[in-house]
């Protein structure tokens, strides 16, 4: 039986209200950017893999930006090696599973986010992992009102994210993979390599429908917390997202996401000098490496990780500073304390390393 940007110039203004006609904090990417898709689609005449909405093509120029024959501009969701993107939907368009791995702040939530708005139009089929996860997530579960009623039925079957994804033809996301306790890990290798979700209770299963694939993410510092067995990790394609490579790109990514999220938030308008993300985004790198720019001074690293994402999350705390009890321009006193609490995570092995990096400062 089967179943059913780019930099700042001196200074820029951040924080114009977001489209009243999406009317939520967070829009879905396909939502967010559904007129960017929808260009991609009229234009795209491409082969597509079956369900596809854009051809791999398509998908990796809206991922990566660019301009169309019409002229519409295609912003970058991606700011990286144009190749890791490519691998990553060449992986999708196979039957091999899609595994995102890397540091925290790399992208890999964010990539894994377009990438399903991009292929089903749908990227809300997701399973967060946590050390709670149950395996009735990747599964699926039961209404127990209706089971008790009726006994084990489709009616009272629930479908898990995954099972939709299946029935629908559809890319499923599961979150923070090594997260997730290893034997519901390991529900998923038949899912992977036959395609096929075993429904025991009604003597049947859930077979894929072509278009059907998954994205995994983990972090690549919780490697010992529920490694991935041999067997599972077999069935993915593993693409490894790089921290950014230079000051440069990385002060393009924290620019860009700093205005979509002051945007998002309807924060008043904000002068940011360009200066000042370049030094935010300085010091975590310099935080990070455990050595200044230039290579000339050493000096211990923090507990935490120094992400982009860390660093996004500062300049909008700063901007929130500055829209809201300052004086509408934002200065590094807004942002310092954002700094620290990121950096301080530790009370005792991180406070001297802030301690010793300011010295630091004061010495250059």
């Amino acid at each position: 039986m089967t179943a059913r940007d780019s930099a700042l110039d001196d200074t820029a203004v951040l924080g114009a209200a977001p489209d009243d006609a999406v009317d939520v904090l967070r829009p879905h990417a396909e939502v967010e950017y559904a007129s960017e898709l929808a260009a991609l689609v009229a234009q795209d005449d491409r082969p597509r893999p079956p369900r596809w909405r854009l051809s791999p093509w398509s998908v990796v120029t809206y991922l990566m930006g660019g301009r169309l024959a019409d002229g519409t501009v295609i912003s970058p969701k991606y700011i990286g090696p144009r190749r890791l993107i490519e691998v990553s939907v060449a992986t999708l368009a196979t039957d091999r599973a899609l595994l995102l791995l890397g540091l925290p702040g790399t992208a890999k939530t964010w990539v894994s986010e377009h990438l399903a708005a991009a292929i089903s139009g749908n990227s809300a089929m997701l399973v967060q992992g946590t050390a709670g996860t149950a395996e009735e997530a990747v599964r699926y579960g039961w209404n127990y009102a209706r089971l008790l009623a009726e006994g084990p039925s489709m009616g009272a079957l629930v479908p898990s994210p995954v099972y939709r994804a299946m029935e629908q033809g559809a890319i499923v996301r599961i979150e923070e993979l090594t997260r997730m306790p290893s034997d519901v890990q390991d529900a998923l290798i038949t899912v992977l390599s036959e395609k096929v979700l075993p429904i025991p209770e009604l003597a049947g299963e859930m077979q894929a429908r072509p278009g059907f694939n998954l994205i995994a993410t983990a972090n690549s510092r919780d490697r010992g917390v529920n490694e991935l067995s041999s067997a599972l990790r077999r069935r993915f394609n593993t693409v490894v997202l790089p921290s950014p490579s230079s000051v440069e790109e990385e002060v393009r990514i924290v620019t860009q996401r700093v205005a979509a999220l002051a945007g998002a938030l309807s924060l008043p308008d904000v002068t940011v000098p360009a200066d000042e993300i370049r030094r935010v985004v300085s010091v975590f790198r310099e935080l990070r490496s455990g050595q200044s720019e230039d290579g000339r001074i050493k000096f211990k690293t923090p507990s935490g990780t120094m992400s982009t994402a860390e660093a996004i999350s500062v300049m909008v705390q700063g901007l929130a500073m500055a829209a809201h009890l300052g004086d509408g321009s934002l200065h590094f006193d807004d942002l310092l304390a954002g700094i620290e609490s990121t950096v301080v995570k530790d009370p005792v092995h991180d406070a001297v390393v802030w301690r010793e990096y300011l010295d630091s400062l004061s010495i250059r």
